[in-house]
Order: structure tokens, then C-alpha cells, then sequence
């Protein structure tokens, strides 16, 4: 799963594996085994590897599905160091908008 998730992204991103590998102070033949799945990269390697492809740790070892970059996360930080009152409305505004949003989509067709 890693390593497909790798090789994905890192096509998405137009990277070549030696370029990922030099983000990520590795070698380009080491990216290739971990997209061939014959190796598996270290967890620190892992986050390296997340952090360059701009992506959530979770989604690159398969833990969800929902690709996450790293601005979504930092706004989803942000509203979780609000105090509980403030989360609780930025939860309804989202759920509103949200809403709002599946409404439109479905008045349109």
C-alpha cells in the first residue's frame, strides 16, 4: 500500500525518483523498492517521504482514503487549539456550508 501510494504521488507531483530521493536525502534505487513494495521505508522515512509529497502520513500508509495536504491539516490544528465553544461553531458553520454546497449540487442537475 506504501509503496503504491508513493509511486502515485510522486507521479502526481512530477517527480522523478531520484528528485523524491533527493528531497528526501535517499537514493533513487531505494524509492524504487518502496514503490515495488520489496522494502519498506522507516517510519522517519515515512514522514520525510509524506512531508515531500505533501500529504498526511495517514493517507500515504493507507489509514484513510481522504488525501490530506499539509495546509488542510494546519487549518484542522488551528480550529482543534480553538477553545470548545469556538470549535462547536466553526463545526456548524462548516455542516452549514456543507450542506449548502450537497443542495446545490443536487438542484442543479
Amino acid at each position: 500500500m506504501v509503496g503504491k501510494r508513493i509511486k502515485e504521488l510522486r507521479k502526481q507531483k512530477k517527480l522523478s525518483q531520484m528528485e523524491l530521493a533527493d528531497i528526501i536525502n535517499s537514493a533513487g534505487d531505494v524509492i524504487g523498492r518502496y514503490e515495488r513494495g520489496t522494502t519498506s521505508p522507516s517510519i522517519e522515512t515515512t514522514i520525510k517521504i509524506a512531508n515531500a509529497l505533501d500529504v498526511s502520513l495517514d493517507y500515504l500508509v493507507g489509514k484513510i482514503e481522504t488525501e490530506l495536504n499539509n495546509e488542510m491539516l494546519h487549518r484542522l490544528e488551528q480550529i482543534a487549539e480553538q477553545p470548545e465553544e469556538e470549535r462547536e461553531f466553526i463545526y456548524r458553520v462548516v455542516d452549514f456550508l456543507l450542506q449548502d454546497y450537497r443542495n446545490r449540487k443536487i438542484y442543479s442537475k
